[in-house]
């Protein structure tokens, strides 16, 4: 997996304070082309809210663990990311992931011995700061507009995170998750290139699954998020078909993902 630049933060984000309107008052949050941060990330956390949509255009896999987290790949080895150009930029119509959406935001707690959760930017994002042009973040003292709906989807996307907690505590209870390998040979290579470090659904234990358990994820929509991951392993071969094109595979025997 990709590391955060500090122990303790997720990936992207490299320092998070709380946004008040004493230290914040005169900020602003500009447009940029692009997401620069991504230019090495091989993989993106994904929300399974998401994974129908994003299945389209990624191989969606988890990590390793016993709590594993759905990734979205973009390249198949660290380093390495086949989707944005040097930019940053997505492909036009590119499904773009919420935790790429919600950086340098996030919902956080300040302080172990509370669960309420704090507004938190980086403050070191190209899109945020003292700039002559932009959108303010507060108005007359006061939270803006463009403000407010960055904590909506903030806390949209902390809903559906615990909802990809519920999914993974059904899946690990039902015992669905398995070793994952990928493999390919480019014509010419002497030797296949072989891909694991992640987990993935058996779709042979979904074929096993009790019936009323079957029936039960096919009327609560879990058993489509399921398949969405099944079928996102296709992108797979797409995904080592543009490292291949672009002269980014590793040397034989090199690292690989995970």
């Amino acid at each position: 997996m990709a590391s955060a630049p500090q122990q303790g933060l997720p990936l992207f984000y490299n320092e998070l304070v709380p946004i008040s309107s004493q230290q914040h008052g005169d900020w602003k949050l500009r447009a940029v082309d692009g997401a620069k941060f991504l230019n090495n990330a091989h993989a993106v956390p994904l929300l399974v809210e998401e994974f129908i949509q994003a299945s389209r255009f990624y191989p969606i896999v988890f990590s390793l663990g016993d709590n594993p987290v759905p990734l979205a790949l973009m390249g198949l080895n660290e380093g390495v990311n086949v989707i944005v150009d040097e930019r940053g930029m997505f492909p036009d119509d590119w499904y773009v992931p919420a935790y790429v959406r919600r950086y340098p935001f996030l919902l956080a707690r300040l302080s172990p011995d509370t669960d309420d959760l704090s507004l938190c930017v980086d403050p070191t994002s190209e899109v945020i700061g003292q700039f002559d042009e932009g959108e303010p973040i507060f108005q007359d003292g006061q939270p803006s507009e463009r403000t407010k709906a960055v904590l909506q989807f903030c806390e949209q996307v902390e809903q559906a995170s615990a909802m990809t907690t519920g999914f993974f505590n059904d899946i690990k209870e039902q015992k669905l998750l398995t070793d994952g390998e990928f493999s390919a040979q480019p014509t010419g290579a002497a030797q296949p290139y072989i891909y694991r470090g992640f987990q993935i659904i058996s779709e042979d234990a979904v074929k096993n699954l009790r019936g009323d358990v079957a029936r039960k994820w096919l009327q609560n929509g879990l058993m489509a998020l399921v398949y969405a991951h099944l079928f996102s392993l296709q992108r797979m071969a797409d995904i080592f078909g543009r490292q291949s094109q672009r002269g980014m595979l590793p040397p034989p025997n090199g690292p690989m993902l995970g």
